[in-house]
């Protein structure tokens, strides 16, 4: 925007939005401070923000000579979101707050109805469950985020390779579904989540580029450029299943009825009780090198983590007996390891997209005010 004095009004207050959220209840002064701005001005972006029903009083804060400080917070329970992941017949859902606290998961397993049910009314009844879990008004809800295992082509609002979906649209996705449900409806692989959420807080934080393998019921290829998760020019980059590899498709190869008959061939219950030694974990490891091998052959990347069920359970021997493999039999090295973030990944993903998109709807609420402009605004530094 032009620097006028409304322009830079927006921006002093959409960058308070920013710092609270940062850094949680925060008095004048320290708003102050964290921003460059001086108190006067500080304080009036409080009242506008509050004017506005994004901010209220938070206690005092003590401790420091003088008077104690009043602290103000965000009112984010007025801009809560839902993440939704969909693996086969499994649902999950769960209310993100952009402050951080958190609510318990709901899981539902589908039954044969569910599974043919339109989209719209499967993320409602998930959206319903979420609520429910965390005692929370479905009115609150201002964006859903959802975890496919599909192709999601954003610039078309498209899905691709959904073929056990029957309920959802294939055209024209997002839009359709957010007119349903009255709210912005975010879609994203799944792969391409877990790989988000490994970035933010796992195996990916140090990471010029990764790779990561989400070994489920087929197989999934997310590719992450210094943070940025490659999804291709029809978002259907890291579809590797459908590729023939050893005479079969490698998403048969790796699928978990195909893991499941190796360890029962090889009489192993739990792959965590077993080395990077044991024949399960190298007859496995072999598997998995051969699906890795058109990512390494494409994008080299500098690490591998081995994610989904399969690779959650296979944990360090599994990551470790597939590097061994790639070492021995090929001449790609990369390092594998397990992933980091085990817990519901995929919608730690979503978790993740929804915190950012919700921001950015907070911080639009802002530069729609129409409270008086004060009579002095500064530019931040």
């Amino acid at each position: 925007m032009p620097g006028t004095p409304g322009s830079l009004r927006v921006l002093n207050d959409q960058a308070a939005v920013a710092l609270l959220l940062e850094h949680g209840p925060m008095s004048r002064n320290e708003l102050a401070r964290a921003s460059g701005l001086s108190k006067p001005t500080a304080a009036e972006m409080l009242r506008r923000l509050e004017a506005a029903g994004l901010l209220r009083e938070a206690g005092e804060r003590t401790g420091n000579r003088g008077p104690n400080a009043t602290v103000h917070e965000l009112t984010t329970d007025r801009f809560r979101s839902v993440a939704v992941d969909i693996e086969g017949r499994t649902v999950r859902s769960v209310v993100v707050d952009v402050a951080g606290p958190a609510f318990p998961v709901a899981l539902h397993i589908m039954t044969e109805a569910e599974v043919l049910a339109p989209a719209d009314e499967m993320l409602q009844a998930a959206v319903a469950r979420a609520c429910s879990a965390a005692g929370v008004d479905e009115d609150a809800i201002v964006a859903i985020g959802v975890g496919l295992q599909a192709a999601v082509d954003h610039a078309s609002d498209s899905l691709t390779f959904i073929e056990d979906m029957p309920g959802w649209p294939r055209h024209a996705v997002a839009a359709t579904l957010g007119e349903r449900l009255g709210v912005p409806v975010l879609l994203e692989n799944d792969a391409n989540l877990a790989a988000v959420a490994e970035r933010a807080t796992g195996a990916g934080r140090e990471a010029g580029s990764f790779a990561l393998l989400q070994l489920a019921d087929g197989v999934g290829l997310a590719l992450d450029f210094g943070g940025v998760v490659h999804t291709g020019a029809s978002g259907a980059a890291g579809e590797i299943g459908y590729l023939q590899a050893d005479g079969a498709e490698i998403g048969d190869l790796v699928s978990r009825g195909a893991v499941e008959d190796l360890q029962r061939e090889h009489d192993v219950a739990d792959p965590a009780t077993v080395d990077a030694d044991h024949p399960f974990h190298r007859a496995l490891a072999a598997r998995v090198g051969t699906a890795l091998l058109p990512a390494l052959a494409v994008a080299d990347p500098a690490l591998v983590v081995l994610h989904g069920p399969t690779g959650i359970a296979g944990g360090a021997p599994l990551a470790a007996a597939t590097a061994r493999w790639l070492r021995d039999r090929t001449r790609w090295v990369a390092a594998v390891v397990p992933p980091q973030v085990v817990v519901a990944p995929v919608l730690e993903g979503v978790r993740h997209r929804l915190r950012a998109h919700v921001l950015s709807t907070m911080q639009a609420a802002v530069g729609r005010l129409d409270t008086p402009a004060p009579s002095r605004i500064e530019a931040q530094q």
